[in-house]
């Protein structure tokens, strides 16, 4: 049996996983306050979660030229224009907040968006440097880091949420101290510098973006992403509304959140495991069957267990549906093919969360007469999406293989 020296991958996962602790806790933060922000500023209700929609497309559009750059300059020289970004975004976010300027607040959450982008490419990242069966596991490592900003995130936002007159503004400021904070961690990264530095020895010539979506693993994987977090992001986004509007309190939010982010992140620890073992098919599927048990729960009821049992199998469904799209993504392209490859798969996988961020506002806020109504019209809206998911699972399945 070869030995292969995983030693520089590990490096770099612990690095990421460090990165996406605290960095990525101002996502969750964001994810709380988005709606409820939206909601004081905005001129029509329907349109409270925009803000939220802005990050989400900020991601989408940044997506096809951050990947590509990153090939050229290194992920280093990316991760680092993200947190920047992230910084930025939260500046002109809280100063839209203290103007009462609802422009100026979507302009900053598209700034937060690039950086969304960035942190979205921590998960391949860590595959740059890994063996073929270190890679599903490094995946699983870094995007456990969220378990610690799941804590961070809304645990810190409680804190600082109600320090100013203006309310949320303080959530704000802190962001902006996480990004400078966080942006040193990239330091430490050893990863490839960008395209002139890689070897470039592959006979066959890089496909096109169309070509790549012809190969049925590239487009089920796409799909299966695009499902799980779209269908994450329309529940989620919805939930701070939904829990308010029920009766509950902000601090309520902010917990189910939290419960919510570290069932995202939580099982990270043994699903590159699971996908070793059973197959990413299998795993991916998994994903699909939790997130409609979620919906199940989140329309049975709206008692304070319902929202946090709901948000817990949302985040464990998320994590099993979309690392597992993530590691199919990942082996069915060739190393020159990965910033086409992976910029078109968080383009379109962005695209549709952007859509579902904004549908989820509308769903609940203006879909019925009551927040119950409007939180069972989000749950319903899963259903035709986990059918398109499951559908192209099978059609994959009865494909015969073919060679990257």
């Amino acid at each position: 049996m070869t030995y292969v020296d995983d030693t520089r991958a590990k490096r770099n996962v612990a690095v990421l996983v460090l990165a996406q602790a605290i960095l990525g806790a101002q996502l969750p933060m964001l994810f709380v306050v988005g709606g409820l922000v939206g909601g004081q500023l905005a001129s029509n209700v329907c349109l409270a979660t925009l803000p939220i929609s802005f990050i989400v497309f900020g991601s989408m559009t940044t997506a096809p030229w951050i990947s590509p750059l990153m090939q050229r300059n290194g992920r280093r020289f990316g991760f680092f224009l993200g947190a920047f970004a992230g910084a930025a975004g939260a500046a002109v976010s809280a100063y839209g907040l203290y103007t009462s300027s609802f422009v100026t607040l979507l302009v900053g959450s598209y700034l937060t968006g690039i950086y969304m982008s960035a942190q979205g490419f921590f998960r391949f990242a860590a595959t740059d440097t890994a063996s073929e069966a270190f890679r599903p596991k490094a995946i699983s490592y870094v995007m456990a880091g969220g378990l610690l900003s799941a804590i961070v995130g809304p645990q810190l936002n409680k804190l600082v949420q109600d320090v100013y007159v203006v309310p949320f503004l303080g959530t704000y400021i802190a962001i902006i101290v996480l990004n400078l904070v966080g942006m040193l961690l990239f330091l430490w990264l050893d990863l490839p510098k960008g395209s002139k530095s890689e070897p470039q020895a592959s006979v066959a010539p890089s496909r096109s973006r169309l070509e790549l979506l012809r190969e049925p693993r590239v487009l089920v994987a796409i799909i299966c992403a695009m499902v799980s977090y779209s269908l994450m992001n329309l529940v989620m986004t919805s939930t701070p509304l939904a829990v308010v509007g029920c009766g509950f309190t902000t601090d309520n939010a902010n917990d189910i959140v939290s419960a919510h982010v570290l069932a995202m992140f939580g099982p990270s620890f043994f699903t590159g495991h699971l996908i070793a073992r059973f197959g990413v098919e299998r795993i991916v599927s998994l994903g699909l069957i939790i997130l409609a048990f979620a919906g199940g729960v989140a329309l049975s009821g709206v008692e304070l267990g319902n929202f946090f049992l709901a948000l817990i199998l949302l985040g464990i469904g998320w994590n099993f549906g979309f690392i597992g799209a993530t590691t199919m993504l990942a082996g069915a392209h060739r190393p020159e093919e990965r910033g086409v490859a992976q910029g078109m798969n968080d383009m379109i996988v962005f695209g549709m969360v952007t859509v579902a961020s904004l549908a989820s506002g509308g769903l609940m806020n203006c879909s019925g007469g009551s927040p119950v109504e409007g939180w069972n019209a989000v749950n319903i809206a899963m259903v035709p999406f986990l059918v398109l998911a499951g559908g192209s699972l099978i059609w994959l399945v009865r494909q015969p293989k073919m060679a990257i």
